[in-house]
């Protein structure tokens, strides 16, 4: 089989906490700390379903929100291609590779450390990492068979360009599938409590903001997608969020007795880690969703 040859512009807004130049500072000085939280390098929440997926062992429910997404996709059984909009070091990449042999698959991440450690672990696959912006890449217009952002949208506040390219980049038909965080209200309508975590949260991962649900689903309609489907999974990712108390001092604890220095930007990732789970228990006005669009 052969290798997919990579043969376009959108203007993301600088914030405080999410600048393209934040948020590669923070993957190039944070990514090494996820080995601890998965060792496939998954650099997210997990899917939990009783019976097959077990709650005490965080990589099955992170491969099994690789699944989920995979299953939603539903690509075509001959040839596709894929792009994985904000791909960490690869570990959805890998996972999907496994799960379907004629698959080629382009990630895109703007850290420097990313591309060069993730394309060397999909060395020998058809799977290739790019350093570009999500929000403006130069891949070909109406190619992919699919589009996945797994906790990646985020940055940019599920922000109207970012859904734009990705209806650019799909084939009619195709589908993008995002698993996020979402807003139910408006930021300033949040309790106190919730907007506290909400900050340190944007803080702490250099996001942009969690976009607003109802107005995510709107944008995706105005820009053309023809149907889209909203899950709302938290009760499903809540168990793989409750790892997160006792990895953290578990991780703080490894530092310290192989004496290596917590890296000011480990210290804002492990916060930000507190905050999700914090903001996990205000289910009134956070919730976990998978979002299927179809273009």
């Amino acid at each position: 089989m052969s290798t997919v040859t990579i043969p376009s512009k959108i203007q993301i807004t600088q914030t405080e906490n999410a600048s393209p130049e934040r948020i590669q500072h923070f993957y190039d000085e944070a990514t090494e700390d996820y080995t601890f939280w998965s060792k496939d390098f998954n650099m997210h929440f997990g899917y939990h379903i009783w019976g097959k997926t077990n709650p005490f062992k965080r990589d099955s429910m992170l491969n099994e929100m690789n699944g989920q997404i995979f299953n939603r996709l539903q690509l075509p059984k001959n040839q596709a291609l894929v792009a994985d909009l904000g791909c960490g070091m690869g570990g959805t990449m890998r996972h999907f590779l496994k799960q379907k042999i004629n698959l080629n698959i382009i990630g895109v991440t703007l850290s420097d450390f990313q591309a060069r450690e993730g394309n060397k672990m999909l060395s020998g696959t058809n799977g290739i990492i790019l350093k570009e912006d999500f929000t403006k890449t130069t891949l070909p217009s109406n190619q992919m068979d699919g589009c996945v952002a797994i906790e990646s949208f985020c940055h940019t506040g599920h922000s109207y360009k970012t859904l734009q390219e990705t209806f650019r980049l799909l084939k009619p038909g195709k589908r993008l599938v995002i698993a996020d965080a979402l807003l139910k209200t408006q930021p300033e309508e949040l309790c106190p409590g919730s907007s506290y975590s909400y900050k340190g949260l944007c803080k702490g991962w250099s996001l942009d903001g969690l976009g607003v649900i109802d107005q995510v689903e709107k944008n995706l309609l105005d820009i053309g997608f023809s149907k889209v489907t909203i899950e709302d999974v938290s009760m499903h990712v809540a168990p793989s969020v409750l790892h997160v108390p006792f990895a953290i001092p578990a991780f703080i604890l490894k530092q310290l007795f192989t004496y290596k220095r917590i890296k000011p930007q480990s210290w804002n990732n492990l916060k930000a880690s507190f905050y999700a789970l914090v903001s996990g228990l205000h289910r009134k006005d956070f919730g976990y969703y998978i979002i299927t669009a179809t273009k």
